[in-house]
């Protein structure tokens, strides 16, 4: 399964959770996943941001080799699931690649239809939406911490760190490759 994760830079939350979805599938010995990210507005060829490496690495995922790429039609239109950090960043994936409506969620919104609305595989997500109560606008965006102090960087890690294994866990045993 190709899971992609997109944010505005492709520097901090993105990464963080791309690092942390493969870190998780390792501990586990999943193979077959396959976790990438990209950015609306990328810092295309930039490592990550040194506060998001440092709060990465003390979540438990890789920030090394890391390097920021641009997200285009094909990045979107190859993934098998594709999770946002804010609306406006899902809403550029569906302009881009708008077949991909019913694999493209903001990862707030994904982790919700896993717990709330009991989604078990990707393609349970979509028909989960349209049964489960909404998200309210501000639960539904991963705040960016660009420019914020270290306790934003920490609390945006450990957001993105649940709500990662949140959709991981509920969605792994039946799209286990």
């Amino acid at each position: 399964m190709k899971l992609l994760f997109v944010c505005t830079g492709n520097i901090c939350r993105s990464p963080t959770a791309e690092r942390l979805a493969a870190a998780w599938a390792d501990h586990r010995g999943l193979v077959g996943l396959d976790t990438t990210s990209a950015g609306t507005r990328a810092m295309i060829g930039s490592p990550m941001e040194k506060t998001a490496a440092k709060v990465l690495s003390s979540l438990g995922g890789k920030p090394e080799s890391f390097s920021g790429r641009q997200l285009t039609p094909a990045i979107a239109a190859d993934a098998d699931l594709i999770l946002a950090m804010t609306q406006h960043h899902r809403d550029a994936v569906l302009r881009m690649a708008p077949r991909q409506l019913r694999r493209t969620f903001t990862l707030l919104e994904a982790a919700h239809l896993v717990t709330s609305g009991g989604a078990r595989a990707v393609t349970e997500l979509d028909t989960t939406r349209a049964l489960t109560p909404r998200l309210d606008d501000v639960h539904m965006d991963v705040p960016d911490p660009i420019k914020r102090n270290e306790s934003v960087f920490e609390e945006v890690g450990e957001q993105i760190a649940a709500a990662v294994v949140t959709v991981l866990e509920g969605l792994h045993t039946i799209d286990r490759p």
